[in-house]
């Protein structure tokens, strides 16, 4: 190719803002436009992370006691299993968790960004009653302005060197981490 640019050129370029940087659809793009070689000496850094969900992800929720109160053990939010042994009013909802009663393609990812988004989600739990506890069924809409508090979690995320995914064969796979398209997602 011929264009080579060293990490202090490109860190003098940051610390000017004069970096151009593109996301990788952007990029390819960019490619089919300009041609490989031009793209190269015009393109300082090319953005690769996404908000895709790794298999670890997912999101700490609490919920605040329902009147009467009740220990949330079996939880689903939009039909999707959120593990609920920590607390009487506390989830952790798996980014990679299936829905039982959606489509294949809906999940824990799915529901964190719906809350994300703001949008309305059903609350489905159960627990055995207890004197502290005397209700075993709640079913009722939430956002996530309803609950108390939120923390996304992505410890895998923070590797250096962690394993992609990608598909070059002709059909599309189906992972427990979602669909790979053909040919490299092109």
């Amino acid at each position: 190719m011929g264009t080579t640019k060293s990490y202090e050129e490109i860190n003098e370029k940051i610390k000017n803002k004069k970096a151009v940087v593109l996301t990788a659809e952007e990029v390819k793009e960019y490619i089919k436009e300009n041609g490989i070689k031009k793209t190269a000496e015009k393109v300082d850094i090319v953005t690769t992370g996404t908000f895709g969900a790794m298999c670890s992800s997912g999101a700490f929720l609490n919920f605040g006691h329902n009147n009467p109160p009740i220990k949330m053990e079996n939880i689903f939010l939009n039909g999707v299993k959120a593990y609920g042994g920590i607390a009487a009013a506390d989830a952790y909802i798996g980014a990679t968790e299936r829905s039982i009663d959606k489509d294949y393609n809906y999940g824990g990812a799915h529901v964190i960004e719906d809350l994300v988004k703001r949008k309305p989600i059903i609350l489905e739990a159960s627990g055995r009653p207890t004197s502290c506890y005397p209700c075993n069924y709640v079913k009722t809409e939430i956002t996530l302005d309803d609950i108390n508090e939120a923390i996304l979690l992505n410890p895998r995320n923070a590797y250096q060197k962690y394993n992609a995914a990608s598909n070059s064969t002709l059909d599309t796979i189906f992972t427990y981490m979602g669909k790979l398209l053909p040919d490299c997602g092109m």
